[in-house]
């Protein structure tokens, strides 16, 4: 669905244009959007988003590609046109499965490039160390990782887990509404200040929809916003950091987000640190950009890609 923003500006028009697929997987309809065909020699390059995002955010960058590239973007569980699954919560192991199920489908026996943003750069980081043979490539985009926890935090993380399902059964964790596409539109842009009104009111059609009368629904689950029961144990994480096989490109921008969010708990430093541990791994930065770098310059990380794929 496209929405129709009344704005001085024309809408963003997509310069390669996206087919939509319904895949079975682990009993959910999975909403796919492909770019490109299939070809002998053509690498699948699959496309993972990040949370409270769509598959359809990555338009701008396949757009900016100078090849013709055969891509895949899945809606994750939950997300988008995706169906939701019959749960009041989610579980980040469940990513990792569904991804890998995906890659049977869309790829099956050949490794496949993997991008992922944010939350999905973390899948796609977990997943390359726990299926290695099925990457050729690996990019991620801002997907940091959690600050480390300590065993004395269980207690309180478990309670906090249960009290926030209660509060989603009660109707507490509801997604603001809104009149018209023009105001999702405004969401997306007061939430990111760099996005322009063109790609915003494009967007717009694609991460929410209108119900019976009118009103405008952001196309993600409450539940996401659901705190995970079990602690980000981090000794875990960097044991599969280091059966990473696949040439993994690091990319962040210039902002530093993550010291943003973390406040001292998790810095950029503890990042890179753990980095090291991927055999393969270098890192790049994209000047002018926010943690929605894919929105605020597709250009300069679609060239990032490309040269990365093609070295």
């Amino acid at each position: 669905m496209v929405a129709n923003v009344a704005s001085a500006e024309p809408m963003y028009q997509p310069k390669r244009l996206f087919r939509n697929q319904f895949v079975p997987i682990r009993n959910l309809k999975y909403h796919v959007l492909v770019w490109g065909e299939p070809a002998p020699g053509k690498v699948p390059l699959v496309m993972v988003h990040g949370w409270m995002d769509v598959a359809a955010s990555y338009q701008f960058v396949v757009d900016a590609f100078e090849r013709d590239h055969y891509v895949i973007a899945p809606d994750w569980r939950g997300y988008g046109l995706t169906q939701t699954p019959d749960a009041d919560n989610y579980w980040f192991p469940d990513y990792l499965a569904d991804l890998d199920f995906l890659l049977d489908h869309y790829s099956p026996g050949v490794p496949a490039d993997l991008v992922g943003h944010s939350m999905g750069g973390n899948v796609a980081m977990l997943y390359a160390g726990s299926r290695p043979e099925r990457i050729r490539r690996l990019v991620n985009l801002e997907g940091f990782g959690m600050a480390a926890t300590r065993p004395s935090q269980a207690p309180r993380r478990y309670a906090k887990w249960m009290d926030e399902l209660k509060a989603f059964h009660r109707g507490d964790l509801a997604l603001k509404s809104y009149e018209s596409a023009d105001g999702v539109a405004r969401r997306l842009m007061k939430t990111n200040q760099r996005l322009d009104r063109d790609k915003a009111d494009w967007l717009a059609g694609h991460w929410a929809r209108p119900d019976a009368q009118g009103r405008w629904h952001i196309l993600g689950d409450p539940a996401h916003k659901i705190t995970n029961a079990q602690l980000y144990r981090v000794e875990e994480v960097l044991e599969i950091y280091k059966s990473i096989s696949a040439p993994t490109l690091a990319v962040e921008t210039s902002h530093d987000s993550l010291s943003q969010w973390w406040q001292g708990k998790f810095t950029l430093a503890e990042y890179h640190e753990r980095l090291t541990l991927i055999p393969d791994v270098r890192r790049a930065v994209v000047q002018e950009a926010g943690h929605m770098l894919h929105h605020d310059q597709p250009e300069q990380v679609a060239r990032l890609i490309e040269e990365f794929l093609q070295a």
